[in-house]
C-alpha cells in the first residue's frame, strides 16, 4: 500500500466527541472542529446543551455537519440515548473520542484525606464515563466493521502523583485493556495525554504564577504551552485510515514534558 496523505480524511466517517461544549477554548471544541474539517460528521455532546450547540453551529456555519447532544456520561440511559440520537441521525458511529472530564473543578486534595464521595465522582466521571460511552458506542462501531476510540489522558498521570492522575492513569489501563480486547474486530483504542494546554480550564488550573507552572518552565523540553489546536493533528492520525496500525498506545503531545524512552 503507498501512502498518500487522502488516508487522513475522514470523509463519510461519523465521529462522537464528549465534553465537546465546555469552556470556551477547549480541546473538545478544537477537536469537533477538526474532525468536521477532516469531513466527518460530528456529534457534540456535553452535559452543557447550549455549549453544544454553540460548537455545532460553528461547524454547520463553516459547510460541516454537526448534531448537538446534551449527555451525562455517568449515566448509562444518558449514553445509550445519545448514541441512539447519533445513529438516527447519521446512520452510525465509526469515532469515539471520550474527552469529558473533572479537571479544573478538583481541589488539590490528598488522597490520605479525601472523601469517599468526591473519590467515587472522579473516578466515575473520569473513567467510568469513558467505559459508559464505549459499551453504548461499540456495538455501533461493529455494524460498520470497525472504528477508531481515543481517550483524553494526561500527562500529570505519568506519574500519578494527584487524583486526577490518579483517574487518568486508570484510563490508560482502559486504554489498553481495550486495545487488545477489540484489536481483531478493526477497532482500534490510543489515548492522547496533553501537557499544558492553553485552554480556559488549563489557564485555570495552571496560573502563569503556579508552582507547578515555574516546575514546568524548567523542566519541559520545547514550549511550556500548547494551543488545544496543536492536539488536533495526533487526533486525526489515530482516528484516520493513517493510524491503522496503532492501538494500544499513548501519544505524549506536551512539548517534551513526559520524556519516554
Amino acid at each position: 500500500m503507498t501512502f498518500t496523505t487522502e488516508q487522513f480524511k475522514l470523509q463519510d466517517k461519523v465521529a462522537v466527541v464528549t465534553g465537546a461544549g465546555g469552556r470556551g477554548n477547549s480541546i473538545g471544541r478544537a477537536y469537533s472542529l477538526g474532525l468536521a474539517a477532516a469531513g466527518a460528521a460530528v456529534v457534540v455532546a456535553d452535559l452543557n446543551l447550549e455549549g453544544a450547540m454553540a460548537v455545532a453551529e460553528e461547524i454547520k456555519a463553516a459547510g460541516g455537519k454537526a448534531l448537538a447532544v446534551q449527555v451525562d456520561i455517568t449515566d448509562p440511559e444518558s449514553v445509550k440515548a445519545m448514541a441512539a440520537k447519533a445513529e438516527g441521525e447519521f446512520g452510525g458511529v465509526d469515532i469515539l473520542v471520550n474527552n469529558a472530564a473533572l479537571m479544573a473543578e478538583l481541589k488539590s486534595e490528598q488522597a490520605v484525606d479525601v472523601g469517599i464521595d468526591e473519590w467515587n465522582r472522579i473516578m466515575n466521571v473520569n473513567v467510568t464515563g469513558a467505559l459508559n460511552c464505549v459499551q453504548a458506542i461499540v456495538p455501533l462501531m461493529r455494524k460498520r466493521g470497525g472504528g477508531k476510540i481515543v481517550n483524553q489522558t494526561s500527562g500529570g498521570a505519568f506519574p500519578a502523583v494527584s487524583i486526577y492522575g490518579i483517574s487518568k492513569l486508570a484510563l490508560v489501563g482502559l486504554t489498553t485493556t481495550l486495545a487488545r480486547q477489540l484489536g481483531r474486530e478493526n477497532i482500534n483504542v490510543n489515548a492522547i495525554a496533553p501537557g499544558n494546554v492553553t485552554s480556559d480550564a488549563g489557564k485555570q488550573l495552571v496560573p502563569d504564577d503556579s508552582p507547578f507552572f515555574q516546575f514546568l518552565q524548567a523542566s519541559v523540553a520545547k514550549r511550556v504551552r500548547g494551543e488545544p489546536d496543536e492536539l488536533v493533528g495526533s487526533l486525526l492520525l489515530l482516528c484516520s485510515d493513517a493510524g491503522d496500525w496503532i492501538t494500544g498506545q499513548v501519544l505524549n503531545v506536551d512539548g517534551g514534558w513526559v520524556l519516554r524512552p
